[in-house]
Order: C-alpha cells, then structure tokens, then sequence
C-alpha cells in the first residue's frame, strides 16, 4: 500500500477504535489541507469550508476520507490535543544536540517524586519519543517546549500529536508499547501541574547580544520556538515573522542550523494554527531578507 494509503487507514482506526479526531498531514508533518483563505485571515472553520489546521480535526469516519481525498500527498495524520472525551496531552521527548529528553524526564519525575505509569509510547524518526496521557476537562494545557526541562516539549490544546504509521521525511512514527496493550492512562497529578505552571508568568527577558553568545544553537531556537507558541489571537504572523528573523540572523552568524530553525518554525507556526501556505510564506521571506542579504 502507499503512505497515503497507510496514514488513511492509521487515521480511520485512530478515531473508530479510540475516538480520536484527526487530520491528514503533509510529509513535513504539516496540515496537508491548504487554507482557501487570503494570509491574515482569523476564521477557524466558522466558514465551512476545509483548511483551518487542526481546527478541521473529525472522529467521523466520512469527514475523514473527505480531507484524505482532497489530499493525495498526504503521508500521515495528525491526532488533535485537548478535544473530549480523552483531553489528550502529549510530550515530546527529543533525543539530539546532545540532549536527552527521555533522561530528563526521568530525572524530573525523580525529582518531584512523580510515578510515570505506563501509557502510549509513540517512537519517533529521528530516535526520540512521543508519551500520550488523558487530561482532566477542566484544565487547559498549553503548548510549550522546552517549558518543564530540555528536550521535554509539551502538546495540549490546539495542538496534535504525529500518530503511529504516519511517514515524515525523516521517516515512520511507530508503536513503542505494548501493541495488545494500548491503552492512554491518565496523567499523574504532579506532571499536570508542571506542565500548566507559571501560564501567567512575566514576560521573557529579551535576547541580547551578550546572552546570545552566552547560550547554545539548542537554547536560542526553544527560546523562538516558545514565544511563536505564546502567540495570541492577531499575535501570530508578526511573532512568527520576528522569531524566523531571528533565527536566521543565527544561522548566519554560525549558531543555528537554518534548515532545522525553519523546520522548527514551521511546527510551532502549525501548533498555533497558522495555515501551511502562510506561515511558509512568512518564514521564506525572513530567511530570503536576512540570510539572501548575508550571502
């Protein structure tokens, strides 16, 4: 079968069988379905046409095959996070750069003397790991990275989840855990209130010159990715804007990567529900400003 065929079949399964709901995604892990609006737009689905992201996201088989059908390049789907019955969270363990994020959720557990249970394991191309835990309806829990510990990113609400059998192109996202065992458990008390701590905090001190040469390519790029993540309503295209500027400046200067800062970019943009085409447009523009003028 083809890939397209594969993440259908994930798809349908994924909602008929667990009640999750979905959206098919692009082999950038992208939302495949283009917005039919113009850049800037705020509509959320009010419209009734398909294309708003994770705001498209459906259990209902029907719905399904229609966005697969749209979408023939499509090689995977997207899970969405917070929706009811199950209030899905997940967490993003990276294992590159030199940071480990299954260690340092291990040590963070230890730490606040938090039991992890064993839930959904997702195993991720790039060597990493994805955790799935159920939320209680009453807490929103926000989209971070890097928020609780390196390496430990967090999926709530208006987010998704890369579901198994999914191809990137880096390659397959695949069942970690128990295959006959598949069963998304409740996540601890402890854990919940790490990952919704200090939502109200202070606003982030602004990078300066001298804090970033002081910190790493890793440290500088969750920094950028967390404040497109914060973006408001309106907020959106201007941060993600600001923040590929930044990042390519970086990238100039020899402390990013600027392939994996757009990547990166592009996910966080995806997250906060930016349509595909428009936050592309808005990164490449940044990168053709700041790294054509320093070629």
């Amino acid at each position: 079968m083809s890939d397209w065929n594969d993440a259908l079949n994930g798809a349908l399964q994924a909602a008929e069988m667990l009640g999750f709901e979905v959206i098919p995604l692009s082999v950038r892990k992208l939302p495949a379905i283009r917005s039919p609006h113009q850049a800037g737009h705020g509509c959320r689905g009010e419209c009734g046409q398909l294309g708003h992201g994770i705001h498209d996201a459906s259990a209902d088989p029907d719905r399904i095959r229609a966005m697969f059908n749209m979408v023939r390049h499509a090689t995977g789907y997207g899970i969405a996070c917070g929706r009811p019955p199950w209030h899905l969270i997940g967490l993003d363990l990276d294992r590159k750069n030199g940071i480990d994020g299954v260690w340092e959720l291990r040590k963070l557990a230890a730490q606040h003397r938090i039991t992890l249970p064993r839930t959904v394991i997702i195993a991720t191309p790039s060597g990493g790991y994805h955790a799935w835990w159920t939320g209680p309806a009453g807490v929103k829990v926000p989209n971070r990275a890097g928020h609780m510990a390196r390496g430990v990113d967090v999926r709530g609400s208006g987010g998704y989840l890369v579901g198994p059998g999914s191809r990137s192109t880096r390659g397959l996202y695949t069942l970690a855990s128990d295959p006959d065992n598949v069963s998304v458990q409740p996540v601890p008390d402890k854990l919940l209130q790490l990952m919704t701590a200090g939502k109200d905090r202070p606003a982030r001190r602004p990078v300066t010159a001298r804090s970033g040469r002081a910190a790493s390519g890793g440290q500088l790029l969750v920094g950028l990715v967390t404040f497109v993540l914060d973006s408001g309503q309106g907020q959106r295209n201007d941060r993600l804007f600001w923040a590929a500027c930044k990042a390519f400046e970086h990238a100039a200067a020899g402390r990013l990567d600027a392939d994996s800062a757009e990547n990166a970019l592009m996910q966080a943009a995806a997250v906060v529900g930016l349509p595909d085409r428009e936050a592309e447009a808005t990164v490449r523009s940044a990168r053709g400003d700041v790294l054509g003028a320093a070629k």
